[in-house]
């Protein structure tokens, strides 16, 4: 959110709302088809994804085979790359960011702790990174939460004014000339969508692999949640984000990314709201990078066999250090290539595959659904 309104203006949380609202559909049909296509993997877990119906789904069409077979290599190995990008290294590079402006941390030192924990969770496997992260994210986002009300109902009565910069920014009525509203609408459009994909994952085909792996009775009801979790992100939590940001000022600050979420807290809540953020926003970015461990590994598995899974979370722990000493412009380039190239093939997918998407939730309103025997 902050990096969508430093560069984009507050106009771009508008354009975040429109990504959401067409995210959730998204969302919803990846996760149904990614678990109608999963398979049990060697250690008899459910593992699905993209790659999957790609290849089963697209693949099962008269003549489409072949084009399956490749959009599934293809999005397996963006999201190989999407892993150390949008994944690990962008995560991490805010964690190191937050510290170092609230607690004057250097990054080096960052780095070595991220990588020593990391490690230790990440070797220890899916149970053990779900266990980890099934702890912290309640606690964090139930805290950051409430600051983030506190803060909203402390500054009601400037809501109104919030919501007309969000409006006026996103169709550049602020602007005089053509030129400049065009250039206006351009900045809050473009960044408003990439980081409202960034924010929400939807489309991207990570989710089902997520979702897949849940025992849930009715995948329908599993996908559902998907959507949830589109809304929740985005919608909820970002436009809380940028209020406080907006209310306090801070988006012209000259702070980027984490740092200027902590220091519109701490605006708002002297004395523990820049503290509290970061330790919440430090568990946000470790357990999105431990699930995206995760998604990288099933694609190295699907490109290599299980051989390739105690390899790819070693370089996966190796990354880490990498993405806090890089600079933060190439960390987002890296992340926002790798978000447009895993879109692609998966989006393909959904669109030829509607009637079997189509089907199944047909099929699930009847009591024959294939779902429930």
């Amino acid at each position: 959110m902050a990096s969508a309104l430093v560069a984009g203006g507050p106009g771009a949380i508008f354009w975040m709302w429109i990504v959401a609202f067409f995210g959730m559909m998204t969302n919803y049909s990846e996760n149904v088809l990614g678990i109608y296509y999963r398979r049990k993997n060697f250690k008899g877990e459910w593992s699905g994804g993209a790659m999957y119906y790609l290849k089963d789904g697209l693949g099962s069409y008269k003549g489409c085979k072949q084009i399956g077979a490749v959009l599934a290599v293809l999005f397996s190995a963006f999201c190989l790359l999407a892993s150390f990008g949008i994944g690990n290294m962008s995560q991490v590079n805010s964690i190191a960011a937050n510290m170092t402006s609230a607690f004057s941390i250097p990054a080096t030192v960052t780095g070595i702790v991220l990588v020593i924990i990391g490690a230790l969770v990440i070797v220890g496997g899916l149970k053990r990174i779900a266990a980890v992260t099934e702890k912290l994210v309640p606690f964090m986002a139930i805290a950051y939460v409430i600051g983030a009300l506190v803060i909203f109902f402390a500054n009601i009565g400037h809501v109104g004014a919030v919501f007309t910069a969000i409006f006026k920014g996103a169709f550049g009525l602020r602007a005089v000339g053509g030129g400049i509203v065009g250039s206006g609408v351009k900045l809050a459009l473009t960044w408003g969508m990439k980081r409202g994909v960034f924010s929400n994952e939807a489309g991207l085909g990570t989710a089902p692999m997520a979702h897949a792996a849940a025992t849930s009775a009715s995948p329908l009801v599993q996908a559902s949640i998907g959507m949830l979790d589109t809304f929740i992100d985005t919608i909820i939590v970002c436009t809380m984000t940028g209020f406080a940001i907006l209310v306090t000022g801070q988006w012209t600050s000259g702070l980027t990314g984490a740092a200027m979420t902590s220091a519109a807290f701490e605006t708002s809540l002297p004395g523990i709201g820049g503290i509290a953020v970061t330790i919440c926003l430090t568990f946000f970015a470790f357990t999105t990078a431990l699930g995206w461990c995760v998604y990288g590994e099933r694609c190295a598995i699907y490109f290599f066999g299980d051989k390739a899974q105690i390899p790819f979370r070693i370089v996966y722990c190796i990354a880490i250090p990498v993405g806090v000493l890089t600079q933060l412009d190439v960390v987002w380039l890296l992340a926002d290539t790798c978000n447009a190239l895993m879109a692609i093939p998966n989006l393909i997918a959904i669109l030829l595959l509607s009637p079997v998407l189509f089907k199944l939730v047909k099929e699930d309103e009847s009591k024959d659904s294939i779902f429930k025997h």
